[in-house]
């Protein structure tokens, strides 16, 4: 909505709009352009050296620097900064948002990009489309799922990690093969990784406002990871008729117990393996109830839910 680019050069624009989208003024606040600078910092001081050593398909679209006006008589500069982020991809590439991937054409019903994809694939193959959706989702959590869990269980960084946020690339053939997350305001910074982190990056957090408590992360992290986009994206397929949902959440339970489990060491794995039900955001509310989700303390800028966790083992 607010995010511009020229094709060719290394720069895109994020602009603020004054409007309403969900719950949230979309305009560029002065902790969000700090963060996105922090974390491009972050990287660049040995994190993303260490994170791409296991997961080289995956990495951050980086915010690096910003631009904005300060005057006396402003008051609040909100509205006139604009944040200033890299273009990773080449004409080449097969760069998709995860929640445009997945959104059904209402216009023409030719269906999703997902079922498009899924299509060309099984049709390649000789293999029923179920067949082929299963081993694409199989996929998918190794190449853009489980470098995230990795960077929440090794370094105490839980990404906004849902839908919108996050960027599948897929090879020529139509595989998932990697991902990018991209937004300077969705970063959880564990107080428990305090410590760690102010060494890779003194003074981190000063101006961002980006540590919050352990529980607060968790909760996030469930919701924007494990609800949001794979239980989201599990929904897909289901609501398209492209494969098995309960085929799919035995799917999920199995990676989870496995190399989610013991190569990333993030909590979330036995959360969504073991919770009864789980914290769910509920976007409805939080609008009815007059909240901005990107003002005030983060524990109480949305309104959270218990729901039943379809992914609990029996």
């Amino acid at each position: 909505m607010r995010t511009v680019c020229r094709p060719g050069t290394p720069w895109m624009l994020k602009l603020s709009l004054g409007l309403r989208i969900t719950n949230s003024r979309r305009e560029n606040l002065r902790k969000e352009l700090h963060r996105g600078v922090e974390v491009h910092r972050l990287l660049e001081a040995g994190l993303a050296r260490r994170w791409q050593a296991v997961h080289p398909g995956f990495d951050i679209v980086r915010d690096p620097a910003w631009i904005g006006v300060d005057h006396p008589a402003l008051g609040d500069p909100n509205g006139l900064d604009t944040v200033l982020r890299e273009m990773p991809f080449g004409p080449a590439d097969r760069a998709l948002c995860v929640a445009g991937l997945v959104a059904e054409q209402p216009v023409d019903r030719s269906g999703s990009q997902l079922a498009q994809v899924l299509g060309e694939l099984a049709a390649r193959s000789g293999r029923p489309t179920a067949t082929v959706a299963t081993e694409w989702f199989l996929r998918y959590l190794d190449a853009v799922v489980l470098p995230v869990l990795w960077l929440d269980g090794q370094a105490g960084i839980a990404l906004e990690a849902h839908q919108q946020n996050s960027l599948v690339l897929l090879d020529r053939q139509g595989w998932p093969v990697g991902g990018r997350y991209r937004d300077n305001q969705g970063y959880y910074f564990r107080a428990s990784h305090a410590d760690r982190l102010h060494r890779l990056l003194p003074g981190l957090g000063a101006h961002s406002d980006t540590f919050v408590p352990d529980q607060v992360a968790d909760e996030r992290f469930a919701y924007y990871l494990g609800i949001n986009h794979v239980l989201g994206l599990i929904g897909a397929f289901g609501s398209q008729q492209l494969a098995d949902e309960q085929l799919l959440l035995a799917a999920l339970r199995r990676f989870l117990a496995g190399p989610a489990a013991t190569a990333t060491g993030s909590a979330l794995p036995a959360h969504l393996l073991d919770a009864p039900t789980l914290r769910c955001k509920a976007n409805l509310l939080t609008r009815l109830h007059g909240l901005d989700e990107l003002v005030g303390p983060v524990e109480t800028q949305s309104v959270y839910v218990e729901i039943d966790n379809p992914v609990a083992r029996a």
